[in-house]
């Protein structure tokens, strides 16, 4: 093989190896400028007061303190709000399983007239704003006398409210072999012995990933709870923070804020880098790919 062959043979290899390093290399780049915001917390935690406010900013405290825990977990009953979000969390979850489950099950295996309709009537309501129902909603709470309970943070996941989840589900089940379906029928299986006998054992992914967006939008409502709720003894940490915030904000010392704030943002960010592959290979067996 002569020169101009050789070079003919490297050349496309030449040109894969630098696109693949200017790609890494621009991923690196927005990786670090999404991830600074997060360090500057990290960081900031675990400072003292006179290194909070020393320009430039030192990403790596010396000395090390959790003197900002002490702080604001000694002025602030944080501990009750982390109670309080994880009760409020965990039966939305549950809630949401419970009901989005049955919901989709029905739009994807029981042939009833219109179903097709109502489950475009069921997506669009995910284009109406939620600030356009909180009057009626609001009203219609303070006629059962909800108000000041966690009945309206929890009852909606119980009602299949999640149109998004049910449409996760559905699509699961739509993809799912009929005949096992039959098969289970003619055994003797009921029809909600299908969804729990069948369906379900086998969409432990999906519902993984439905697990983790209703755990995060329940973690992380601030609205709901500022709403509904009126003695600071049930606020949940969402409300807590911006009741620290309020309190504090004003000094230099930002230590105890990001300190409260870390711990508000690493559940989250635990389960999602434990759970990664189970999130992204239920996006994708949902039809989302």
């Amino acid at each position: 093989m002569n020169a101009s062959n050789q070079a003919t043979v490297y050349r496309p290899k030449v040109k894969r190896a630098i696109h693949s390093t200017l790609w890494y290399a621009v991923m690196a780049l927005l990786s670090i400028v999404f991830a600074l915001p997060f360090l500057y917390i990290l960081s900031t935690s675990f400072k003292t007061p006179e290194q909070c406010i020393v320009y430039p900013p030192q990403f790596i405290p010396k000395p090390f303190t959790l003197r900002s825990f002490q702080t604001a977990f000694s002025e602030f009953p944080f501990i009750r709000y982390v109670l309080n979000s994880l009760l409020v969390t965990s039966l939305s979850v549950v809630g949401t399983l419970f009901s989005c489950s049955l919901v989709a099950f029905g739009f994807a295996r029981i042939n009833a007239r219109g179903r097709n309709f109502w489950f475009t009537l069921l997506l669009s309501t995910m284009m109406i704003p939620g600030f356009v129902t909180l009057l009626p909603l609001y009203t219609i709470y303070v006629k059962l006398k909800w108000i000041n309970t966690y009945l309206p943070l929890v009852v909606p996941a119980f009602l299949a409210m999640n149109s998004f989840s049910i449409f996760l589900l559905r699509q699961f089940f739509m993809g799912f072999p009929v005949e096992l379906d039959e098969a289970a029928a003619i055994d003797g299986c009921s029809c909600f012995g299908v969804l729990y006998r069948i369906l379900l054992p086998n969409a432990k992914t999906v519902m993984f990933v439905v697990a983790i967006f209703a755990l995060v939008n329940s973690w992380n409502d601030f609205f709901g709870p500022m709403i509904y709720l009126n003695n600071n003894d049930m606020y949940t940490l969402a409300v807590g923070l911006i009741l620290f915030k309020s309190s504090h904000g004003a000094t230099l010392d930002l230590g105890p804020m990001m300190s409260v704030s870390l711990v508000s943002i690493l559940p989250v960010l635990i389960l999602y880098i434990v759970a990664q592959k189970y999130f992204v290979q239920g996006i994708v067996t949902t039809g989302l790919k």
